[in-house]
């Protein structure tokens, strides 16, 4: 149940979804796309997120990507965790880009460690116990701030952090309504409890 097969976006057309992935950041068996147009506004409560080796990485999957489409949310830069930035995708999904790295060691690979989704929940407490529940286990924990799971070698990791700084850290307003227009699939059917629904996994992905 712990292991995440892949994402799927729901989009107003998947072909142009495809297609933009594919360009910007050379995403293939981590997403799934559907066309559904359930009412949303604002803040889905979430983010994707891309961890690379280093800056030249970053800032070559941010440029591919806002040549494709995308929406720059914050520009590339130094921070004390490392060097990162966020685009908004034409579907509305926001990615950040990031290395822990502040100096490049070599030059560009466009090669990415892990795709990560951070769910923006009201209450930390609550759905960590909740995860963990359901089979999940704790990798790193920062009190009512932060929790990630042990992902192992799984296509997609998950963390929980709390909505409102999802939303800073992203550079868009915390307020949203309607749906988050994601699911995720994995071995297993559930709804946690802000909302994101978790669906058993099908073959048909962005490759297919």
């Amino acid at each position: 149940m712990t292991n995440i097969d892949s994402i799927t976006l729901e989009v107003a057309d998947t072909a142009a979804a495809e297609r933009f992935y594919a360009a910007a950041f050379g995403i293939t068996t981590q997403l799934r796309f559907r066309e559904k147009q359930q009412p949303s506004s604002g803040f889905r409560g979430y983010t994707l997120s891309l961890t690379v080796a280093q800056p030249a990485d970053v800032d070559s999957l941010l440029g591919t990507a806002v040549e494709a489409g995308a929406t720059t949310l914050k520009p590339a830069a130094k921070s004390l965790w490392g060097y990162g930035g966020v685009v908004q995708a034409p579907d509305g999904a926001i990615w950040k880009v990031a290395t822990s790295a502040k100096k490049n060691t070599g030059p560009a690979t466009r090669e990415f460690d892990a795709v990560v989704l951070l769910l923006g929940v009201q209450d930390i407490v609550a759905s960590k116990k909740f995860y963990t529940e359901h089979g999940f286990t704790v990798g790193k924990s920062f009190g009512r701030m932060y929790v990630e799971f042990d992902a192992g070698s799984n296509p997609v990791k998950l963390a929980l952090y709390r909505r409102k700084a999802l939303a800073k850290d992203a550079g868009v307003a915390p307020e949203g309504t309607g749906a988050h227009r994601i699911a995720v699939n994995a071995a297993a059917p559930f709804t946690d409890p802000d909302g994101f629904a978790w669906e058993v996994a099908t073959t048909q992905s962005l490759d297919a």
